[in-house]
């Protein structure tokens, strides 16, 4: 039998506990946490509950979250038999762990089918990804059979995750391995047409008919901006820890409030009809506030690297570029801002850089007009 008051969340990462699995916890649903990390899987059985901090700008607010447990993604029969009897699933593994997951995922939607019948699974993609579903969607029919009615079975839910999620010190880890810091925002965007069964009675849920213009919102505003303040202010202040620190400069939060209008005007001409320009307005406003929350700790470092992946042509810096090209609009600020991230050096608390921007670093000095075109995709500039 189906329990609809279950989920199985692929990634007990920051994202999987502290949102995630937190909301759904405390809207009444059973959280079963998959993870390739065996060591985390073990903890989480050993303890069945972790807290979130949530960093506010006077206090902090402790959050226990509890009668959780967990499974080894390896363990592919285990996974299966979890899955197959639940009422929902999420994945918030990243980018590079999603090819990992699909195995078992499509394991347990066979073993699902076999016992239950044609019930359809909806997944929420807590993953910051443009057309999230339709990868998915690909990745899931290199394991299921030809004649899986995946389309009819699967409700694959893109979502908008606007959550911020440090990372934590060495010390705040040992302390407690499980614990997990984060901000009190907890709003889950989800798309309202990729569910397949009746939308879940979870407060937190913020349903949105075109889901493709929100999670571009996300892109072009919250992810640029937050990119900008790192990259721009990297450029001025290359020893600061803290993005707080960096907004601290009026010139710094000036340019990364410019840039990011610049970006909602690309946004509106791109979805019209679906913002305002209030509303844009007072959403960054709102972000910077957010950013410059010092109790969060959440640093310069964590915003700005893996360049790779955030300078790619469908990121946070190119995709509103290419957008802008498409619509004839100006970009000049988001290139400035492409331009500072090409020179980015900052490391992490050990001293450690990225470690795929090693790779970069040697790549940008074929020059910027080479990570432009290679890295970025831009050629009109």
């Amino acid at each position: 039998m189906v329990n609809l008051l279950k989920i199985i969340v692929f990634g007990a990462g920051r994202i999987g506990r502290s949102f995630i699995g937190q909301v759904f916890n405390r809207s009444g649903y059973e959280v079963v946490f998959v993870d390739i990390n065996r060591s985390l899987i073990d903890l989480i059985n050993l303890h069945k509950k972790y807290k979130v901090v949530v960093k506010g700008e006077s206090s902090d607010q402790v959050l226990w979250i509890e009668d959780v447990r967990g499974v080894w993604l390896n363990d592919t029969d285990k996974v299966a038999d979890e899955l197959s009897g639940a009422g929902l699933a999420s994945l918030s593994v990243g980018q590079q762990g999603l090819s990992a997951a699909m195995p078992a995922l499509a394991k347990a939607l066979i073993i699902r089918r076999q016992q239950h019948g044609d019930i359809p699974l909806d997944i929420i993609i807590a993953e910051n990804m443009r057309n999230a579903d339709v990868y998915i969607r690909e990745e899931l029919m290199k394991y299921l059979p030809t004649d899986y009615p995946v389309h009819q079975l699967v409700g694959l839910i893109e979502t908008s995750i606007g959550k911020m999620v440090p990372l934590m010190t060495r010390k705040d880890m040992e302390e407690d391995p499980l614990q997990v810091f984060a901000e009190s925002y907890n709003s889950l965007i989800v798309d309202r047409k990729g569910f397949k069964n009746v939308l879940p009675d979870v407060p937190f849920l913020a349903p949105k008919e075109n889901i493709k213009a929100w999670v571009d919102r996300k892109l072009f505003i919250h992810n640029l901006g937050h990119a900008t303040v790192a990259y721009i202010g990297y450029q001025a202040h290359p020893s600061a820890t803290y993005i707080c620190e960096l907004l601290e400069d009026s010139g710094i939060y000036q340019m990364a409030t410019q840039t990011m209008l610049q970006s909602a005007k690309i946004l509106m001409a791109l979805y019209p009809n679906e913002f305002t320009q209030d509303q844009l307005d007072e959403h960054i406003d709102d972000l910077l506030q957010r950013f410059m929350n010092k109790s969060l700790g959440d640093t310069v470092f964590r915003v700005g690297c893996d360049l790779y992946r955030k300078l790619g042509p469908e990121d946070r810096l190119a995709a509103p570029v290419h957008a802008a090209i498409s619509l004839d609009k100006p970009y000049n600020l988001i290139l400035n801002a492409i331009k500072a991230a090409i020179h980015f050096h900052a490391t992490d608390e050990n001293g450690q850089y990225f470690p795929s921007d090693i790779r970069f670093f040697q790549e940008a000095e074929k020059g910027t007009q080479y990570i432009l075109e290679n890295i970025c995709r831009i050629n009109e500039c």
